[in-house]
């Protein structure tokens, strides 16, 4: 069982993002098929590719999270020792953590209102509660790697390890 949880924990975001991301490449290219060789276009496509592609951005802003990779501006931190970059990656860590606990708050407010009065979405006919839903589970997962990220830094300065940078786009 542990074994399984550290595989989801390492490759869980990656399969969730090629799942959505081969939904939204089979969907739309189906619908140019069908739209191009038979004059015939489905009303429902649109809607899938449009909610997976939702899901693709807020599970990647976790994996981001989760790997350091969100875009920033590090030339300061080269500059600086262990303990100082550490300190300013806990802030932001901190400061983030902050604003995706208020979004959470934000986003399942409009997820209750939705399923409350059980709105549906026009081309599938489900409830458009599974579609706002993406933001609450985007930020639900932004809010567990934020925690990892602090234990993570805190572990490193206790036991005098090299605080983790991230993985870099351009080396």
């Amino acid at each position: 069982m542990r074994k399984i949880l550290s595989v989801i924990n390492q490759h869980g975001e990656r399969w969730l993002l090629l799942t959505f991301y081969s939904m939204i490449v089979v969907t739309i290219g189906t619908e140019v098929i069908r739209r191009f060789a038979l004059s015939y276009s489905s009303t429902w496509a649109e809607e899938v590719a449009r909610y997976a592609f939702i899901y693709l951005v807020w599970i990647g802003v976790a994996a981001a999270v989760r790997d350091r990779g969100h875009i920033r501006i590090d030339v300061i931190l080269g500059f600086l020792g262990n303990r100082a970059k550490a300190f300013i990656y806990l802030l932001g860590d901190f400061i983030m953590l902050f604003v995706a606990i208020l979004a959470l708050y934000f986003s399942y407010e409009t997820l209750s209102v939705s399923m409350k009065f059980g709105s549906v979405t026009h081309g599938l006919g489900i409830q458009q509660a599974w579609a706002l839903a993406a933001v609450p589970f985007g930020f639900c997962l932004v809010c567990f790697r934020l925690f990892q990220s602090i234990w993570r830094d805190f572990s490193d300065l206790r036991n005098g390890r090299d605080v983790y940078e991230g993985v870099r786009l351009f080396d």
